[in-house]
C-alpha cells in the first residue's frame, strides 16, 4: 500500500512566469511534465514516484496554477522555460517523464541541453509526424470524446465526467486548451523539425505507450525507439493514452527498474 503524504506547495518565478509547483518525496529527482488536460494534482503515480524519488511537477505556463506569461509562442519556449526551471530550482541529474504534451517538451529541452538531465521518460508524446497515419482532431472533439478517448477503462472515464467541475476547475481547462491551441494548432502536434535532431540526444530514453492508444498509435513509439539512440520501448498491453493511469503499478516498476539500471 502506498502511504499517502502530501506534496509541498511551492511557487517560483522563473522568465517572468509564475510557477505552480507541487514537490514531495528522497531520492533521485524526478521532473514530471503533464499532457495538455493535467497539473494542479497529485495523482497516484506521482505518490508512487514520491516513495523512491525528489518528484516535482510543475504547471505549465498558461495552465493550471501557473501564470500565463506573453512570451509563449511555441514548443521551444516551452523548453527553454524548463531548461531555465531546473536551473532555477537547482536540480541536477534529473529523470525527466513526459506524458503527451509533456513529453513533447521533454524532448524539445534534449535537443538543446542534456547538461542536467540523467534521462528521458516518454509515455504517449506527441512531437513527431507519421506519414500516412490519420489521427483524431483533439481541437474538433467533446470533452466527453476526448475522455473517453483517453482510456481503455471506460469506468475511469465515467468517473470523470460523472464528477461536477467547479468553476475554477472549468477556467483551468480553458486556460490548458488555450495554451494546447497556441502550442499544437499549426502544424498540429508536431516539430517539422525535431526528428532529425533526436538522434543527437546523448542519455537513455524510456519510451512507454499504450497498446491501445487511440490518440497516438503505437507506431510512434516505435518511431521514436529507433531515433533515440539509446532507448528502450515498454507496450502497456491493458491501457490507452495514459499507461501511467491505467497501469500505475507496473508504470512505476518499469520506471524505477530503467532508472537503476541508468544509475548504476
Amino acid at each position: 500500500m502506498i502511504e499517502q503524504q502530501e506534496p509541498e506547495e511551492l511557487r517560483t518565478t522563473v522568465c517572468g512566469c509564475d510557477t505552480y509547483v507541487l514537490r514531495s518525496g528522497k531520492g533521485p529527482t524526478v521532473l514530471y511534465l503533464h499532457g495538455d488536460r493535467g497539473g494542479s494534482e497529485w495523482t497516484t503515480i506521482l505518490q508512487r514516484l514520491a516513495t523512491n524519488f525528489d518528484v516535482v511537477a510543475p504547471d505549465h505556463p498558461g495552465m493550471g496554477h501557473s501564470s500565463s506569461p506573453d512570451w509563449i509562442d511555441n514548443i521551444h519556449d516551452m523548453a527553454y522555460f524548463y531548461l531555465q526551471l531546473i536551473k532555477a530550482l537547482d536540480l541536477r541529474d534529473v529523470h525527466v517523464i513526459g506524458s503527451s504534451l509533456g513529453g513533447w517538451i521533454a524532448m524539445e529541452m534534449a535537443v538543446r541541453s542534456t547538461e542536467r538531465l540523467r534521462s528521458l521518460t516518454l509515455v504517449g508524446t506527441t512531437g513527431i509526424y507519421l506519414d500516412g497515419t490519420d489521427l483524431p482532431d483533439q481541437f474538433l472533439m467533446t470533452n466527453e470524446e476526448l475522455v473517453r478517448t483517453l482510456f481503455v477503462d471506460q469506468s475511469r472515464a465515467d468517473v470523470i465526467l460523472a464528477t461536477p467541475q467547479t468553476d475554477e476547475q472549468m477556467d483551468r481547462f480553458l486556460r490548458n486548451r488555450h495554451i494546447s491551441a497556441r502550442l499544437g494548432w499549426t502544424p498540429r502536434f508536431h516539430d517539422p523539425h525535431l526528428e532529425k535532431w533526436l538522434p543527437t540526444v546523448d542519455i537513455p530514453t524510456l519510451i512507454g505507450w499504450g497498446r491501445h492508444d487511440a490518440l497516438f498509435p503505437v507506431t510512434y513509439g516505435e518511431r521514436l525507439a529507433k531515433l533515440f539512440p539509446n532507448s528502450e520501448l515498454t507496450i502497456f498491453e491493458n491501457s490507452g493514452h495514459l499507461p501511467q493511469v491505467e497501469e500505475a503499478e507496473r508504470f512505476s516498476i518499469v520506471f524505477e527498474q530503467f532508472t537503476r539500471g541508468v544509475q548504476s
